[in-house]
């Protein structure tokens, strides 16, 4: 049963978690220090403890219970890198409560979120000792960098001895004007091309004794930008094509130019395949008849979780504590949901405000974070209690 010496219970519980874990300098890869704090946090409420690293990254698989079903909470402690640090107000390793709002590197993107779910865990078992199921932890600092070794590894081992996760809640920072307006419910997918077209160098003033590849290119450029690639659906907008990156040139304004980059990026709905798409790129440049080198990176498929046990819970959930209930959204960039998702796991992101995540200065609503932990704890009480 609740208790008022259980410090689990204390209002600035999380705030307290929040602050220990941004004072861990956990750019990514580096951990840092943080698995280890979360670590013993759990290994304290009976959850086996396995450190699946790969590489220079630090990955954790806490798991409390062997039976299905199991509901994970998934998320990072890697951050990103601080930029100038004259330009913050507050040393952004130092965790500072200034105008009811806290400031550090990680505050928003995700340590609040880790905090929270720890927290959470540790009320729901000291109200329910024995609930159903398992409940899970998968934490790595890759999701920040290239999301090579984290969770994307963690995965597959857990696919290789056939264990799988029901529901998953990734921390990530969902909201946008206030705390639990909005809930990710799936992501668009990213898929990564670099095309290298082929020329022939030469004098620009003999341009019939040379083969031009950035007059080649134009032509298809503009076919590629401006085909329409699906429609969307009622989840997801339509995919898109951006340019990144565009190079030429040897350094000489006399010369054509051998070759030209083209990096690009397509946001893509679940109305399309990443599949599809490169079939439909290539056959337009073999429309317009280049010669190219053209290799491509999967950053993840698009995903969507539809109304069902995890997102009746989270609405729940954010009624009970909010007032309110969140809409459903496929916005913004890509997570570490993309790696789970595939499994058969239905899989939400909720999370604090995201107005500074990646910024100078980045900081949270000190006041959101007990609410955040109440929701997380009863998310639990829903799917894990009869």
């Amino acid at each position: 049963m609740q208790t008022d010496t259980n410090p689990a219970f204390e209002p600035t519980a999380t705030l307290t978690l929040t602050k220990d874990l941004i004072r861990c300098a956990s750019v990514t890869p580096d951990d840092a220090g943080c698995l280890t704090i979360i670590g013993k946090r759990l290994e304290a409420l009976g959850f086996t403890l396995e450190y699946l690293n790969f590489g220079e990254v630090k990955n954790l698989w806490a798991r409390r219970g062997t039976e299905a079903p199991v509901f994970c909470f998934a998320g990072h402690t890697d951050v990103v890198p601080v930029g100038n640090r004259t330009d913050w107000c507050f040393d952004p390793f130092t965790p500072t409560e200034h105008n009811g709002q806290l400031y550090g590197r990680g505050a928003a993107d995700m340590k609040s979120g880790l905090a929270a779910m720890v927290v959470a865990c540790e009320r729901f078992l000291n109200r329910h000792s024995n609930p159903l199921g398992s409940i899970a932890f998968l934490l790595t600092s890759d999701e920040e960098g290239p999301s090579i070794h984290g969770t994307r590894e963690v995965i597959a081992a857990l696919e290789a001895r056939h264990e799988k996760i029901t529901w998953c809640l990734v921390g990530e920072p969902s909201s946008t004007d206030r705390l639990g307006d909005i809930i990710k419910n799936g992501r668009r997918g990213s898929l990564n091309g670099i095309l290298t077209v082929k020329g022939k160098q030469g004098h620009v003033a003999y341009p019939h004794l040379a083969d031009n590849p950035i007059h080649r290119i134009a032509p298809a450029l503009v076919a590629l930008t401006t085909e329409v690639w699906d429609k969307g659906n009622e989840f997801f907008p339509a995919t898109s094509l951006q340019i990144s990156s565009i190079k030429a040139g040897t350094g000489a304004n006399n010369v054509i130019p051998p070759e030209i980059e083209v990096i690009f990026n397509f946001r893509f709905s679940t109305a399309v395949t990443a599949d599809q798409l490169k079939q439909r790129v290539q056959a337009l440049l073999d429309l317009h008849q280049l010669t190219y080198d053209l290799s491509w990176n999967l950053s993840g498929e698009a995903f969507l979780t539809p109304a069902g046990a995890l997102v009746d819970a989270a609405q729940h959930a954010l009624q009970a504590v909010t007032g309110t209930q969140a809409m459903l959204s496929t916005s913004g960039g890509t997570s570490d949901g993309r790696f789970i998702a595939p499994t058969g796991a239905q899989v939400l992101e909720l999370g604090v405000k995201n107005a500074t995540i990646h910024q100078v200065n980045e900081h949270i609503d000190i006041a959101d974070l007990e609410p955040l932990t109440q929701i997380y704890t009863k998310i639990l009480e829903q799917l894990l209690t009869v």
